[in-house]
């Protein structure tokens, strides 16, 4: 892969539009891009100074004024490089390295109680998670494409796990609670 995913969630959203540091950071907010990427506010000056020194991204030439704020372009080879990336990630499937996977190997840890109360909880959670995501997405209607289909994504997965624990979570207990 040529860029990390940090790298090429920065160098995607420059793409759609020339943006500073600061707007990068609210776009970031505002579409939730935290909830499944590990670009973090300290993170993005970095990132942006490492794409620039790539030759990724470019600050054209303008007249320094005081508290000015730089506005990122991505390049020609930016473009080509977020474009190669962006396909293999599609197209390659990667193996899921969850959390709730190492929790679930770890079982015999856990009463069957335990477990069922732990699924429970985490089903709770999950469906509160896709209303908070249903309503990140109607309140920044009309989206573009690419945040439309993250949010489609996500929500599928979202749905795909509550399914899931809506199975597991009657696991047979003691009838304690």
């Amino acid at each position: 892969m040529e860029l990390t995913p940090a790298e090429l969630t920065v160098l995607g959203l420059i793409i759609e539009r020339a943006r500073h540091g600061y707007d990068l950071e609210q776009v970031i907010e505002r579409r939730g891009i935290r909830q499944w990427s590990d670009v973090g506010f300290s993170s993005i000056y970095y990132l942006l100074a490492k794409l620039e020194r790539r030759g990724l991204v470019h600050v054209p030439e303008a007249p320094a004024a005081p508290k000015s704020r730089r506005v990122f372009h991505a390049t020609a080879e930016g473009r080509e490089v977020a474009a190669r990336t962006t396909l293999a990630l599609i197209e390659d499937p990667q193996p899921a390295r969850h959390p709730l996977l190492v929790g679930i190997a770890n079982l015999p840890l856990l009463s069957d109680r335990e477990y069922a109360r732990a699924l429970r909880t985490r089903l709770a959670r999950v469906e509160a998670r896709i209303g908070a995501v249903q309503v990140a997405q109607q309140a920044q209607a009309p989206l573009p494409r690419p945040a439309r289909e993250v949010f489609s994504y996500a929500l599928s997965l979202l749905e795909a796990e509550r399914q899931w624990l809506a199975t597991r979570a009657q696991v047979p207990h003691d009838g304690e609670d």
